[in-house]
């Protein structure tokens, strides 16, 4: 018998001893499915939470969701590197996610997901439930995800396998740029990451609270690699980096637009890399969300990212929807006829 739950409190989630371990560090190892993370968007960028939960016996599926007026969207935003349902060991995952989703028929009239993995079935699995819930589901790739596999290589060798402008840059530039790799959370280098990332070519932060307050965190976990690079004593360029699960994740870079000829977010880079393929011995190195052009001078690999639309048929609110889409669709067959 599935029994499924809500809960708006994280309060709860953490007091239940089941979604507590589920959803922990021990267990998972991306920081994105896990409790604290979800706390933080919260807490710092004004999300609001509705976990759903499956369960059958001790089998557990939770799906984090935003509440919102019959429209639940993940609960997740810019800082995530990928959103998906998590599952308990050993649970029959079709069962319980196609129970919970025939459930959310009763409070939303349509549910989009974003940022879904599958190369681990993630995006396949929550597609199939959805359908055989009686939901009208579309699916699309909304995004893209930049990796490198290092298949046992040392930062020489892997380093020897990248274009050879980029190599041509770090022999020129190394000289004359100082990196540091930082193990733990320092607040005079992060303060240094904020000035910089204030003179950079990035677009404004959405929640600087919410990054300071991961960095703190994941440093107390001996997780983070802060690096900073520095021109005669001046931080020219800072990145943020964690290590977990034998994967290093490259979370935010920056470098100050008037030290753009020493090309210290390079330099940076490849400290960072040697550090984390050398000393962390990872085996992945992922370079998070969208197609930026320099993330292919250091990835090899690059995965896609889909949404998962599922709206009810017969609810008067798809409609309008339903009715442009079959107008689209007609529009294409005539150009195609």
């Amino acid at each position: 018998m599935i029994a499924i739950e809500y809960h708006a409190d994280l309060k709860e989630v953490q007091s239940d001893a089941r979604l507590s371990c589920l959803l922990s560090p021990e267990t998972q190892l991306t920081p994105f499915d896990r409790l604290a993370w979800w706390q933080g968007l919260a807490d710092h960028c004004g999300l609001k939470p509705l976990i759903a939960v499956a369960r059958d016996g001790d089998a557990v599926a939770v799906l984090p969701l935003q509440p919102g007026n019959g429209h639940l969207l993940g609960l997740s935003n810019w800082y995530n590197f990928l959103f998906r349902p998590l599952i308990s060991d050993g649970a029959a995952a079709d069962q319980l996610l196609t129970a919970l989703a025939r459930d959310l028929a009763g409070r939303a009239h349509r549910v989009t997901l974003s940022g879904l993995p599958d190369e681990d079935g993630s995006a396949t699995l929550v597609e199939n439930a959805f359908r055989h819930a009686g939901w009208f589901v579309s699916r699309e790739e909304c995004d893209t995800n930049h990796v490198l596999q290092v298949r046992n290589r040392s930062y020489e060798e892997y380093l020897a396998s990248r274009p050879g402008q980029l190599r041509t840059t770090l022999k020129r530039k190394t000289r004359k740029v100082d990196a540091e790799v930082l193990t733990q959370f320092d607040a005079g280098v992060w303060a240094e990451y904020e000035e910089i990332y204030g003179e950079s070519w990035k677009p404004e932060e959405g929640s600087p609270e919410f990054l300071r307050a991961f960095a703190e965190q994941e440093g107390a976990a001996g997780r983070l690699r802060l690096g900073v690079a520095r021109a005669e004593g001046e931080a020219v360029a800072a990145q943020m980096w964690t290590v977990e699960g034998n994967t290093a994740f490259i979370h935010k870079l920056a470098h100050r637009e008037t030290a753009k000829p020493l090309s210290p977010g390079s330099v940076l880079s490849a400290a960072l890399f040697r550090h984390v393929i050398d000393v962390d011995r990872v085996s992945t190195v992922d370079f998070g969300t969208g197609n930026d052009g320099y993330k292919r001078d250091w990835m090899e690999d690059v995965r896609p990212r889909f949404r998962i639309d599922a709206m009810r048929p017969l609810a008067p609110q798809n409609w309008l929807i339903f009715a442009k889409a079959g107008l689209r669709r007609l529009a294409g067959r005539e150009k195609h006829g």
